[in-house]
């Protein structure tokens, strides 16, 4: 049976108890009702599993002693550094969630000329950190021990002035040349990728692109939503040059 897998943002060592932060209490003792003696899963973004006990559990608080450390291969070799221009509603949760499934290790949210959402300040701020909850409960249900990180949002100019990688990818679904051709016997370790919102980017923004060798790609025929677009053209990556198999 697989155990319950949780987060913890600090540091664990084995025979340490540590007090179960506040959303994997919620989840491990009152939404699935575990006791002391059980037995879950921890993991803090270093790699590796903490098998732990849970010890001390009340009402409103529980510990976990981990007793079993190992390694967790879980990460592909294809580090991937997605560029997602925020979309409304959940549609950017639901991007970042099955982004983390399919192997991202690092987030940008961007703004562009026709990025619909407004957000600035404090709102901004309390966003990312939702989103980053959003990246952290992926990587509790999808297996991984490494923990994207969802960076401060910026302007999409900005972006690919600033950003590394081997390949710098933008989705154009007018783009000459699709996904599959440009990395076809290519061997890698590191992919930018960034993806526009619903109405694409502006021919301006993808002459900025192109002026830092992001190559315009296209994925097929149809034109894709944005949350579609990045699933797709992740699943392309991995598939031909990552883990997924």
């Amino acid at each position: 049976m697989r155990l319950p897998r949780l987060y913890h943002p600090d540091a664990l060592a084995i025979g340490v108890e540590v007090g179960l932060s506040a959303d994997a209490f919620q989840h491990s003792v009152k939404a699935l009702r575990m006791s002391s003696g059980q037995t879950v899963c921890l993991f803090n973004g270093d790699g590796f599993e903490y098998q732990a006990e849970l010890t001390e559990v009340s009402k409103r608080n529980a510990s976990a002693r981990p007793i079993q450390k190992t390694e967790n291969p879980t990460e592909s070799p294809l580090q991937v550094h997605l560029g997602q221009v925020i979309s409304r509603g959940d549609r950017m949760d639901f991007a970042l969630q099955k982004s983390v499934e399919l192997g991202v290790t690092e987030i940008t949210p961007l703004f562009s000329e026709r990025c619909g959402v407004k957000l600035s300040g404090e709102r901004l701020e309390k966003k990312r950190q939702q989103w980053q909850k959003v990246v952290i409960s992926a990587c509790e249900q999808c297996g991984r021990s490494v923990v994207p990180t969802v960076h401060p949002a910026q302007a999409m100019e900005t972006f690919v002035a600033q950003v590394e990688g081997q390949l710098k990818l933008t989705l154009d679904p007018y783009a000459p040349a699709p996904l599959t051709e440009l990395i076809a016997g290519r061997t890698m370790t590191s992919a930018v990728l960034i993806i526009g919102p619903e109405g694409g980017f502006s021919d301006q923004e993808v002459t900025q692109a192109a002026h830092h060798e992001f190559k315009p790609i296209r994925l097929g025929p149809r034109i894709l939503r944005t949350e579609t677009a990045a699933l797709t053209a992740l699943s392309v990556l991995q598939y031909q040059i990552g883990d997924l198999a």
